[in-house]
């Protein structure tokens, strides 16, 4: 009888367990120490099963692609390169013209822009496509001297179990409820500039919080900004700058310690170009 008891919860627990819909953002990921995850190949390449592919482009643009073969470029200001790629979805923050563009390619299926119509009145997005999920979580920025509320947005990319957040044109710390909104992020690429998006110490402070198992740094504007922040994540995060343009990364390869991992940008050319 005890035997049949301890079969019955295990196939209850089994059941109950192939029913429930996984999370993307809230389950805690496995970290594999001592994984490699990082891949140098073209943006053409196809990925591994359950492998994104994250390449920078500039400034705070960023290619990323799904092993569907979905791709999304993050604040997109209508050029990313010498290549015939068209992304699926593009995402935008006006801050400035360096964020977003006016005229989008209307080839481009989805534009999702990270403000609302009207002055300080925001918008929210869920898009599905393929594998990929989008949604974003909106912040504040500076504007004419004052604050434009809900002009930002934090965009989040779901795909392969991983969740990847880009911090857009942050001003601000993220309160309670917008680090609520985020869940986990895994992978996040952050402004360290220091001075026209969130100063330093605050940024260092958010990223601190967040925990991302990578932390990729965007919007910097030469090396001794890039030194000041690396030191300041220094004491928790391993730092990586080996050169490269590109990471592969999968949820099961993720770094066993947070790591700042330096991307170095460059436009998008095809393989033949």
């Amino acid at each position: 009888m005890l035997r049949l008891v301890v079969v019955l919860i295990v196939f209850a627990t089994a059941a109950q367990a192939q029913s429930r819909r996984p999370s993307h953002c809230i389950a805690i990921a496995d970290a594999a120490p001592g994984v490699e995850y990082l891949h140098k190949a073209s943006f053409r390449q196809p990925l591994p099963d359950h492998t994104v592919r994250i390449s920078y482009i500039a400034h705070a643009s960023f290619l990323i692609q799904t092993p569907a073969g979905v791709s999304a470029v993050t604040d997109y200001t209508g050029f990313i390169g010498r290549t015939t790629l068209t992304p699926d979805i593009v995402t935008m923050n006006h801050a400035h013209e360096t964020h977003w563009t006016s005229a989008p390619d209307p080839a481009i299926p989805h534009v999702l822009k990270g403000w609302g119509d009207k002055f300080g009145q925001g918008i929210q997005h869920s898009l599905e496509l393929g594998d990929l999920a989008v949604r974003n979580v909106p912040t504040d920025i500076r504007s004419f001297g004052g604050v434009e509320p809900a002009g930002n947005s934090i965009f989040v990319f779901e795909v392969a179990g991983l969740c990847i957040g880009h911090l857009g044109h942050l001003h601000h710390e993220p309160t309670g409820e917008q680090f609520a909104a985020l869940g986990r992020l895994d992978v996040v690429m952050a402004a360290v500039d220091g001075g026209t998006t969130l100063d330093l110490p605050t940024m260092i402070k958010v990223l601190k919080r967040l925990r991302s198992s990578v932390v990729i740094p965007m919007h910097w504007f030469g090396d001794t900004t890039l030194q000041t922040f690396l030191v300041g994540m220094a004491d928790e995060f391993l730092v990586v700058n080996d050169k490269t343009t590109s990471l592969e990364v999968s949820l099961r390869s993720l770094p066993s310690r947070p790591t700042v991992h330096v991307l170095h940008p460059r436009y998008l050319r095809d393989p033949d170009d």
